[in-house]
């Protein structure tokens, strides 16, 4: 019994020891911080950029710990990102980021621009898949988004579908918002598409392709116009003499 009391006065002994080293370590890195340390390597799975006020300003962060990115001063609902920066703006809402992931299977990179209170209108993004043959794209996009539907009015509309757990509904949801332009027109990319193509490609406000100025997969350079219903009206290839 005399040696278990021992023990236990050890035991306690140990534990002081512990908690006195682990307070003086907390104090020490406060006092580095505020007086501005500097170190040569941080390994962190997340790291969080504040303003003065507290305020997220940027995470840098991989997969899966990645901000889901916020709106109006919530946070949006926990979603698969890939390793990368978000970007948040004054009020808060998440206004950007560079994502990237690649495996054997597939891989890519995106930097997004986004509207104010609405979704990415510039990216300067790669994709690749190499699932069922090698199928490659990169370049620059922009899209129109409404500023009478926000990505607010986009998620609650959504959500307000996906509780009736009706599919049919939800993808009549989708097409009617998609027909009003609401959930984003794609009017411009500029690069190599997945069909080899390499130019610069043009939509009307509806999304509908109007003008191609590319190069083939046979080197061919050609001028493409289109009508209303995305049909080739017209083509010409410049290098014919």
């Amino acid at each position: 019994m005399e040696q278990f009391n021992r023990q236990i006065k050890m035991l306690r002994g140990y534990v002081a020891v512990l908690t006195v080293i682990t307070i003086g370590c907390v104090i020490a890195l406060v006092w580095m911080a505020r007086r501005g340390a500097r170190y040569d390597e941080i390994t962190a799975q997340r790291i969080n950029i504040v303003e003065p006020d507290g305020r997220l300003a940027l995470v840098i962060s991989d997969h899966a710990h990645q901000h889901p990115g916020a709106m109006n001063g919530k946070d949006l609902p926990m979603r698969e990102r890939s390793a990368g920066m978000i970007f948040f703006n004054t009020e808060g809402d998440e206004c950007g980021g560079l994502v990237y992931d690649g495996t054997k299977a597939s891989a890519g990179m995106v930097y997004s621009i986004d509207q104010y209170k609405n979704d990415q209108i510039m990216q300067i993004q790669y994709q690749q898949d190499s699932a069922q043959g090698l199928s490659r794209s990169y370049g620059f996009k922009l899209w129109d988004r409404s500023d009478r539907f926000t990505l607010q009015n986009e998620i609650d509309y959504f959500d307000s579908l996906q509780r009736l757990h009706d599919t049919a509904a939800l993808n009549a949801g989708a097409n009617a918002l998609r027909g009003k332009g609401y959930l984003g027109t794609e009017r411009l990319f500029l690069g190599r598409t997945r069909e080899g193509q390499t130019g610069l490609f043009l939509r009307d406000d509806k999304g509908i392709p109007r003008l191609r100025i590319y190069i083939n997969k046979q080197n061919e350079p050609l001028i493409e116009t289109l009508d209303e219903k995305g049909e080739v009206v017209s083509s010409a290839r410049l290098d014919k003499r």
